[in-house]
């Protein structure tokens, strides 16, 4: 399903690839491949699967590049466990994208499409990333547009039998800009200044429809006249327009050890503020491997339109309780190894790398009950769980 997190693959796909973007100077991309296992396991939902990157140069102007990976999902959620039945399910998706690079400009085209099979992402990707004044300063632009198509899975003859009906709720498109300044402030100091903006446009929120801009497995509640808590769809608004901004540091020490600093603040038109400080730190040993630290906060408010729980039903016209619109913070520590090699055979790997990178997260709401293990509103625990990210890949130069 594309609701595991209760955001989309794409949106952060599409993400990942637009920060690339802004980060890159006026080089192309080494030829390489990448073979890469992920696995995330915590609140009752594990992602695990393969991908597949391979880049090549054309000629000294032109580097293509395709990625594809799977995400098999199995979720048992405190969403899901109060409202259905545990499923499992599988994501996949393929990118391809060109890098063609003229004097000191490098520009960058791309398009991404994902699969589930009650979600749909098709998102196309345009970049320019120009280098000025001795390649001491970078100024790049993005672009995105996204398509979804979005669905609900029902079963009418119930789970067990595997009878499977998809409902199209409606389509949702998403539109980003992003643009960024990379400076070389000093011969060991670096900066980055991120800006970007997006917009999603979806199906609005009815009695029956929750829009598509929402997580139709999710419902939202309400305390009923019986002094129990019930159920009823959420309603999302058709529109979502949301600014980021950040700034990040690097001192390369002068043991070839680096010091890296973030900060980023993001708000949007539903209401939510969230803050991102991170720290890292990367240390060479022994000639051929390279170990790195990071630690990571992030804290936001909750949407306005969200409740853990309304005081009677339909008491607003858009109800949320989706709990990645709640109040709440997470701190992720990390630590990674990564091992360079040089094989003998065959003769036409330059160079290899093998890697393998631990984050440990724990997330904490502040306004989120877990209604899953029942009892009454007064005495309804708040939800918070901890989640295992591990990612090992191998990577070769050729």
């Amino acid at each position: 399903m594309g609701w595991t997190s209760g955001i989309p693959a794409r949106s952060l796909t599409a993400t990942l690839f637009a920060i690339a973007a802004v980060s890159r100077a006026a080089v192309l991309p080494d030829d390489r491949a990448d073979l890469d296992w992920h696995d995330w396991s915590g609140g009752g939902v594990t992602v695990d699967g393969p991908s597949v990157l391979v880049r090549k140069k054309v000629n000294d102007s032109l580097s293509l590049s395709a990625n594809y990976s799977v995400d098999m999902i199995s979720s048992a959620s405190v969403d899901v466990l109060s409202t259905a039945s545990p499923y499992k399910e599988k994501h996949t998706e393929g990118t391809v994208s060109a890098d063609y690079l003229h004097g000191n400009t490098i520009y960058t085209v791309g398009f991404i499409e994902g699969h589930e099979p009650d979600y749909i992402a098709k998102t196309g990707f345009f970049s320019i990333s120009q280098s000025m004044f001795g390649d001491l300063t970078t100024l790049s632009f993005g672009y995105s547009r996204g398509w979804d198509k979005v669905g609900e899975d029902v079963y009418p003859h119930g789970y067990a039998q595997g009878d499977r009906m998809t409902t199209w709720i409606g389509d949702a498109d998403h539109r980003n800009w992003n643009g960024g300044l990379s400076q070389v402030l000093t011969r060991n100091l670096l900066l980055a200044l991120n800006l970007e903006t997006g917009e999603s446009d979806g199906t609005p929120g009815s009695l029956a429809n929750p829009g598509s801009l929402a997580n139709p497995y999710r419902t939202a509640r309400f305390l009923g006249p019986d002094g129990l808590v019930h159920a009823e769809p959420q309603i999302y608004p058709g529109t979502r327009t949301g600014t980021a901004g950040s700034m990040q540091l690097k001192y390369y020490l002068p043991w070839h050890a680096a010091l890296d600093g973030s900060y980023r603040i993001y708000h949007d038109t539903w209401g939510i503020l969230g803050h991102t400080l991170s720290a890292g730190y990367t240390q060479p040993l022994f000639t051929d491997w390279i170990f790195n630290g990071k630690v990571r906060y992030y804290r936001q408010n909750a949407a306005t339109f969200y409740s853990d729980l309304f005081p009677y039903q339909d008491s607003q016209n858009f109800m949320a309780r989706d709990r990645e619109l709640a109040q709440f913070d997470d701190w992720t520590v990390g630590l990674g190894a990564t091992w360079n090699f040089r094989p003998h055979w065959p003769s036409w790997i330059e160079k290899g790398t093998v890697n393998l990178t631990y984050d440990r997260m724990h997330i904490a709401y502040a306004d989120f009950h877990n209604y899953a293990v029942g009892g009454t509103p007064d005495n309804v625990p708040l939800y918070a769980y901890s989640a295992n990210i591990t990612q090992f890949f191998i990577s070769f130069w050729y």
